[in-house]
């Protein structure tokens, strides 16, 4: 098992604390107009982004998916410049032209979330390719739900990449519903993981992703192998999200004994367990991490309500290479 410093245990903490807040926040906000377009939560999900790219550095890369803020947060997004962006404002990431599922700080190596279902598959492996091509030993991560993996661009993606042993990881977070669609209903094999085998590559499982340690510890594994230019691997982690596909989903088809059952998982919850039991963190220290995260959301909100609208001109900006 890794070492994991106390430093590092509480920065996973932190990131999953902030996914938590600003959907929780967002979805308060969007009955109040703040948010432009549709919105997707991560809520219950967070372990499985925090664990993805605790092991990354800004040069590695990720494409996201439409439900992808915590992907955004657990790449070190600007919580500002994120908030502002999905209040449509000129200060946001995307100069407010985006919105949730158009966020992108290529800086840090998010080469940005995707409103296309099954979109990022052939954008992460283009972008493995020039990593190949030009020398470089970074690695690219392309996430998506269950659901995506049923799309054309998913199979000729990982058949490329497989051929040409490009440096990409296939991350699968499956929590069972692609919109209104269970994944048992729609695929079948039980495990998503084992397609690899049909590519020659490897796949993985983690059973719980809800378990941040977990995600993290397999993706060391993935990353170091992937990283020493071996090609690609693919990855599913069973997770749950606890609200709709989207805002505009009043998620009908599940119970609410289903969800709650869920919820009795909370990664957040099992984390801090951990942390307090084995004495890593006091209950006094995650408590103020906590209420850094809350000032830091409350902060994001006022500064996306205070920045101006969008000129536009900036629709036609960006829009050619110069």
């Amino acid at each position: 098992m890794t070492t994991i410093s106390k430093e590092k245990h509480l920065d996973m903490f932190l990131k999953m604390q902030r996914i938590r807040d600003v959907d929780m926040t967002l979805n308060k906000l969007v009955r109040r107009n703040f948010v432009q377009g549709m919105t997707h939560f991560s809520v219950g999900e967070e372990a499985a982004a925090v664990g993805a790219m605790a092991g990354l550095t800004y040069d590695d890369i990720i494409f996201s998916t439409h439900r992808g803020h915590g992907h955004c947060i657990a790449k070190d997004m600007d919580l500002n410049k994120m908030m502002a962006e999905l209040a449509g404002k000129a200060t946001g990431v995307s100069k407010g032209r985006g919105g949730s599922m158009h966020l992108a700080d290529i800086e840090k190596g998010n080469y940005g979330t995707n409103g296309i279902v099954g979109g990022g598959f052939a954008l992460a492996t283009g972008a493995a390719l020039t990593q190949q091509y030009t020398g470089t030993d970074n690695v690219v991560i392309a996430f998506s739900g269950d659901g995506a993996t049923n799309e054309g661009s998913f199979h000729e993606s990982v058949n490329m990449a497989a051929t040409w042993k490009l440096p990409v990881i296939f991350f699968i977070t499956n929590n069972r519903y692609g919109i209104s669609m269970d994944i048992a209903k729609a695929t079948n094999t039980p495990h998503l993981y084992t397609r690899a085998e049909a590519y020659g590559i490897p796949g993985h499982y983690v059973e719980d992703g809800n378990d941040v340690l977990a995600v993290y510890e397999k993706m060391q594994e993935i990353i170091e192998y992937v990283r020493g230019g071996n090609g690609p691997a693919i990855i599913e982690v069973q997770s749950y999200r606890w609200f709709g596909h989207s805002t505009a989903d009043a998620g009908v088809y599940r119970t609410k004994e289903e969800v709650d059952e869920w919820k009795k998982k909370d990664p957040i919850k099992k984390y801090r367990t951990y942390l307090t039991e084995n004495k890593i963190a006091t209950d006094e220290e995650l408590d103020a991490i906590v209420a850094q995260v809350k000032q830091e959301v409350q902060d994001a909100v006022e500064f996306a309500q205070s920045s101006p609208d969008p000129d536009l001109s900036v629709a036609f900006e960006d829009v050619w290479v110069d």
